[in-house]
């Protein structure tokens, strides 16, 4: 809490209460105009209060403009990379509004085992084109799903918007499934370049600045609103509101469903391990390398 903001949970009429109490005989209209004066107004909490620090933290996104100028004067692709919270499927509430003629109903407990499973989403942003992907999956977040996510929009989509990309840029978080630490993702994502047949760079953001990854601002908040309020009964349905998502600036989403079960828990390979073909930055490498096709 900053110090210097005044706040109180009372309502104007308890507020106007409270002042009749103890001898200022005031209306309800007086007292919100007093209050607007005072800067008092109706507001929410902000996920502003950073929770760790990075001593590296201004360095790396030094980095990360740089890369960022660097392809966007190549002409190759950059794309913002993450994923968004798992979806229970089945009458469960989720906030927001929609028009009807009642009121929808849902299960008044959050029992998710009564439900018809769950939807996972990796989202896919090209920050030079304003598009979107999201792939919906039916099993778990992992390493291999989102190169699996990749791969799908690379070859539908991605590799005919850049048919001469020699390379692309990731812009990631550096936990989930995408983990900078992880071995797994390193080796996931080596046999999706190996299969696209194009390198990828990855710049993770530093930790606890997930918020700056251009996704959640540019794609996610948008695909939350066109969605807000919908009951999400099946894929059959979340896969339709996610297209529906756009902006007067032109964004557009294209949505996929991977079916495939993913294995949680799997370690890198040894084979990976000896080789090891990463190619590490000398500035941050934990936060940047380059992933190119080898046949390790």
């Amino acid at each position: 809490m900053r110090d210097h903001v005044k706040w109180t949970y009372l309502s104007i009429s308890e507020v106007t209460s409270e002042l009749w109490r103890v001898g200022f005989p005031l209306h309800d209209q007086t007292v919100a105009k007093i209050l607007e004066e005072m800067d008092f107004s109706r507001r929410r909490a902000e996920r502003r209060i950073t929770m760790g620090h990075f001593p590296q933290r201004d360095e790396q996104f030094r980095i990360i403009a740089e890369l960022k100028q660097q392809y966007l004067d190549s002409g190759d692709p950059i794309f913002s990379i993450d994923a968004k919270k798992k979806e229970y499927l089945g009458s469960f509430f989720r906030e927001g509004r929609v028009l009807g003629t009642g009121n929808l109903a849902t299960y008044d407990h959050d029992f998710h085992g009564d439900g018809g499973g769950h939807v996972v989403s990796h989202g896919i942003f090209d920050t030079t084109r304003n598009t979107g992907h999201i792939t919906l999956g039916l099993s778990y977040e992992t390493s291999e799903f989102a190169c699996d996510s990749f791969a799908l929009y690379w070859n539908r989509y991605g590799q005919r918007a850049y048919p001469r990309a020699r390379s692309i840029l990731w812009l990631c978080d550096g936990g989930g499934s995408n983990n900078a630490r992880h071995y797994i993702f390193k080796e996931d994502l080596q046999k999706l370049v190996n299969k696209i047949g194009v390198p990828i760079r990855v710049a993770h953001y530093p930790p606890y600045c997930s918020k700056y990854n251009p996704i959640e601002r540019r794609m996610f908040s948008h695909v939350t609103r066109a969605c807000q309020g919908v009951i999400f009964h099946t894929v059959d349905i979340v896969k339709r509101m996610i297209e529906r998502t756009w902006t007067s600036t032109g964004l557009s989403v294209t949505v996929a469903v991977i079916t495939k079960a993913y294995e949680k828990g799997r370690e890198a390979s040894v084979r990976f391990m000896e080789a090891f073909p990463i190619h590490f930055d000398d500035r941050l490498p934990l936060l940047n390398y380059t992933v190119a096709p080898t046949d390790y």
